[in-house]
This record gives C-alpha cells, structure tokens and sequence, in this order.
C-alpha cells in the first residue's frame, strides 16, 4: 500500500487553475459599469425631456459608447513607463498650477473683501486653505522633481 506524501495530498485538493475565473479588465470593467449607468439614466430620462434634447442625448450615448469601447481595447500592461514620464510631468505642472491660482485667487479674495484685515489675521483666519494650495503645490514639485531626477533610460 502506497501512501502519498503530505504535500502531494494538498496539491491535489486545490482547484485547477483553468477553474479560477478571469478576473476582467479594469477598462472593460469601467465600460461595462458606466454603460449599465447610463442606460438606466437614458430610459429613466428619455421620457420625461423634449422630442430633440432625448435625441442628443441619445446620441450622446451613442458617441460614449463608441469612445468607451476604444478605451476597453487598450491594454494596460503594453503601455511603458516611458512613455507614462510626459504625462506624470504634465500633471505635475497641473498641480504645482492649481496651488498658485487658488493662492493666488485666495489672497484676491481677502485684499479685495476682507482689506481691514491684516496679514497675521488673514492667515490666522484662511490657514486651512493657505495650507491646501500650498501642499498641491508641493506635491507636484515632488512628482515634476522625481522625474527630473529619473535616469534617461530606466527601460530596460
């Protein structure tokens, strides 16, 4: 009488691999969600609006549907790092952007409707936004920097 070895045995009790289902992609994912959305908005709508805004908003539909479907077709794992570095700049730039406008809108805000204030109180007051604009900023300094200091051929 053979016995088999206590690794075998537990082996063999695990589920095939061909069993496991696929998990799907996360642009299929968000495709198939967003389409069961708007459908639902679509027939939930389309009654209640005028003859001619139901139609563009059919065609809307029509239009984000085929938009989505391109965007299920890519593939995440063929696209490189390298080709990701212009945009993780690009939105660096956003960020260190929306810092200085909303400093800058901030600090419009507070000459222009609170001037009795001085700069102490204006702090003292708008520190939470002070703070906010200033982190946004900060942040994407980091992430312009990080790829500042990225070696030119990391693909490799």
């Amino acid at each position: 009488m053979e016995i088999e070895p206590e690794a075998e045995r537990r082996s063999s009790s695990q589920s095939p691999e061909w069993a496991e289902p696929e998990k799907p992609k996360p642009l299929v994912l968000l495709r198939n969600t967003e389409r069961s959305w708007r459908l639902k908005t679509l027939e939930t709508l389309t009654p209640l609006l005028p003859e001619p805004i139901a139609d563009q908003l059919g065609e809307v539909s029509i239009v984000a549907e085929e938009s989505l479907n391109e965007l299920a077709d890519i593939d995440l794992e063929q696209i490189s790092d390298l080709e990701l570095q212009p945009l993780r700049i690009q939105i660096g730039l956003v960020f260190i952007g929306f810092g200085a406008l909303g400093i800058m809108f901030l600090m419009l805000y507070l000459y222009t409707l609170h001037p009795h204030l001085s700069a102490i109180e204006q702090v003292q007051h708008y520190w939470y936004q002070y703070v906010w604009f200033v982190c946004l900023g900060v942040a994407g300094l980091f992430m312009v920097g990080r790829e500042a200091m990225r070696p030119p051929n990391s693909e490799e």
